[in-house]
């Protein structure tokens, strides 16, 4: 059987989905499944055992020069590369117009058909045509997480019941956990932040049991955020560079646990297994907290939570992981 998962975005949704695969090859075992997703995200999925290809796309990029004529190329290389596999199933994780029509555009086997989501379920990105643009569109609940979404619409397309709890096929590194923190602040999302204050309070703390700080950054403003709190720990942190997802990885599957508001390096700590603890400013840990395991936790709500409660949370996770 070959299958084609077409999720494009974000990061942490990507993340949220990697859980599929693994309910995929436990269903059938001999399936070749292939993954479309945006092009920065591409390098992450290279760790996901169990996929065949993942093929890059550039709708980000190829918007901002439509007409140019390396987008043509660029274009038409990627529908002769989906072009190249019938498929037997291909299922829209994303549930928007663009990613319908990437997968419209995929080749189906002789029998084979094309599903997505048939409803909107609260505080998920939907648009209702998607209905019309595949073959199959599968009833969800109103309210469910993300990654119980993203499981159970394969489930409903291919005819099983997805089972226990999410299983991440991510390649981690061997080395033994190092003596630091992973502080993930940054967000996309004005709403989603934590004080700056509360995270130099939090290093502190960390600090005073022996461990560091570790800040990772992605622009100039996350940068100018962590060489502050770096500062204020005064030796106890450490700056991460900028660097591509697997290092990023790499480097968190090798710190003592991760500290994060909702975003997807949260969401990478959660894959990797990691102790965690996942601030929320808004309502919102229904949908894309930790569930499942007792060393993964959500803590906030209606507001951000203060450092007394994250603080007591990451000993509870690290109690909980046998820290």
């Amino acid at each position: 059987m070959n299958i084609l998962i077409v999720k494009l975005s974000s990061l942490g949704d990507v993340i949220q989905t990697i859980p599929v695969v693994h309910d995929l090859l436990q269903q059938f075992p001999d399936a070749h499944i292939d993954w479309v997703v945006e092009e920065a995200f591409a390098p992450l999925l290279a760790r996901v055992h169990g996929l065949r290809r993942v093929l890059p796309v550039a709708q980000r990029r190829w918007r901002k020069s439509r007409w140019s004529a390396t987008t043509r190329q660029e274009r038409h290389a990627f529908k002769a590369q989906l072009q190249q596999q019938a498929y037997d199933v291909v299922i829209d994780f994303q549930g928007l117009i663009k990613s319908a029509w990437l997968a419209r555009g995929a080749r189906l086997a002789p029998g084979g058909f094309s599903a997505t989501y048939g409803n909107r379920s609260e505080a998920c990105g939907y648009e209702w045509p998607v209905r019309l643009l595949l073959q199959r569109a599968l009833p969800m609940p109103t309210r469910i997480h993300a990654v119980a979404r993203y499981r159970l619409l394969a489930g409903l397309a291919l005819g099983y019941t997805p089972q226990g709890v999410a299983h991440y096929p991510i390649e981690r590194p061997s080395a033994p956990p190092q003596a630091s923190v992973v502080l993930a602040h940054g967000t996309t999302r004005a709403d989603n932040e934590w004080p700056e204050a509360d995270w130099v309070a939090l290093g502190q703390r960390l600090a005073a049991q022996g461990l560091r700080s570790a800040l990772p950054q992605s622009n100039a403003t996350e940068l100018a955020r962590v060489t502050r709190i770096a500062q204020a720990l005064d030796g106890w942190a450490d700056v991460w560079p900028g660097m591509g997802l697997p290092e990023v990885m790499d480097r968190m599957a090798q710190s003592s646990g991760v500290i994060g508001v909702d975003s997807g390096l949260s969401h990478m700590a959660v894959a990797l297994g990691l102790p965690h603890v996942q601030i929320f400013s808004q309502p919102r840990a229904w949908r894309a907290g930790p569930v499942g395991c007792t060393h993964q936790v959500a803590v906030g709500g209606e507001q951000a939570p203060d450092v007394d409660t994250v603080w007591l949370a990451w000993l509870a996770v690290r109690q909980a992981a046998g820290a």
